[in-house]
């Protein structure tokens, strides 16, 4: 059981050698890359740096230890725990751990985005209908639309931008930024001083910034919540997270499949059922987090979400 790269294999075997390695792009430079002429430069440029590496990839995570594989395995259990259970959380408090395993941002991020669209858009569905039985009016339904309205004016176009982001940059650039994002969280959390907001400008530029960061590594939540949570009753607000990530995510897919990223369909498969797991558990404790104090379950966290963002850092730029 292993994490694969699909296209790695035929792109080393038949590609050039100066293709496998080298793309470089300049004003005045006229040579491309065999096969990609009739892209435009922001496809030419993503799927230089998706082929490039493509076969890199595949020949360090074909080569997975048992341990690499189970460690894999729990943390997609234990992100899909904390999505259904919190309503966020499942990249922030996985993502980070995920890089300590095997430092390769575009391997798990499409896996992560790919989950979360299908779990948050079966929990939405299933509320929806409960609420239309229940004949609930708009202010008791699950998902409050006129903050999803708001969110998604101020998001997209960070969101979009942030995504293009992920895809050009090296892997220890992507991954050193998630690190530093995680750090700050992290320190948030043991300090117990979440980001609130109680002005609409600061809320406004949470969002901006949230959409941004959502683009480049899914790790948007703790700069979105606080904004969610001011704005939207706490019974609304796990169902309408999950359709602003839904939407946002979709986005990020689109641009992914645009860019010519691996999805990893295969590795679905195997990590699907891992996620989904654990999404059953979470949700038979999201009525108990309703109500219970998280504060030092957030605290102990945070160290260790400090710890391993620390030592991805010293590993990225080292």
């Amino acid at each position: 059981m292993h994490i694969i790269l699909d296209r790695g294999r035929a792109a080393a075997k038949t590609a050039p050698t100066e293709y496998k390695h080298t793309f470089h792009v300049n004003a005045n430079c006229h040579h491309r890359a065999p096969g990609i002429q009739s892209l435009s430069l922001p496809r030419r440029l993503a799927h230089s740096r998706t082929s490039r590496t493509a076969a890199e990839r595949e020949a360090i995570l074909e080569n997975l230890e048992l341990w690499q594989d189970v460690a894999i395995a729990l943390l997609f259990v234990w992100g899909g725990f904390v999505r259904s259970a919190l309503g966020f959380g499942g990249a922030v408090l996985t993502l980070p751990f995920l890089l300590l395993v095997h430092n390769e941002p575009l391997v798990f991020l499409p896996v992560i985005a790919i989950h979360l669209m299908f779990f948050s858009g079966i929990t939405v569905w299933q509320s929806h209908r409960h609420s239309a039985r229940a004949g609930h009016t708009p202010d008791q339904a699950s998902v409050n639309w006129p903050f999803l309205s708001y969110a998604l004016r101020l998001m997209i176009v960070p969101k979009l931008i942030g995504v293009a982001g992920v895809i050009m940059l090296p892997a220890d650039i992507v991954s050193s930024f998630i690190f530093i994002i995680v750090s700050v969280y992290a320190v948030s959390y043991i300090l117990d001083r979440p980001f609130h907001s109680n002005s609409r400008w600061l809320d406004a530029f949470l969002m901006l910034l949230g959409g941004y960061v959502s683009g480049t590594s899914l790790v948007a939540a703790p700069l979105v919540v606080p904004v969610a949570a001011s704005r939207v009753p706490r019974h609304q607000l796990r169902d309408t997270l999950f359709a602003l990530w839904f939407i946002l995510v979709g986005v990020k897919l689109a641009a992914f499949i645009y860019s010519g990223v691996d999805l990893q369909w295969r590795n679905q498969l195997w990590l699907l059922p891992c996620a989904t797991v654990g999404h059953l558990i979470g949700l038979r404790f999201h009525a108990y987090t309703l109500r219970a104090d998280t504060r030092l379950f957030f605290r102990l966290l945070g160290v260790g979400l400090l710890t391993v963002s620390v030592i991805g850092l010293v590993r990225a730029l080292g």
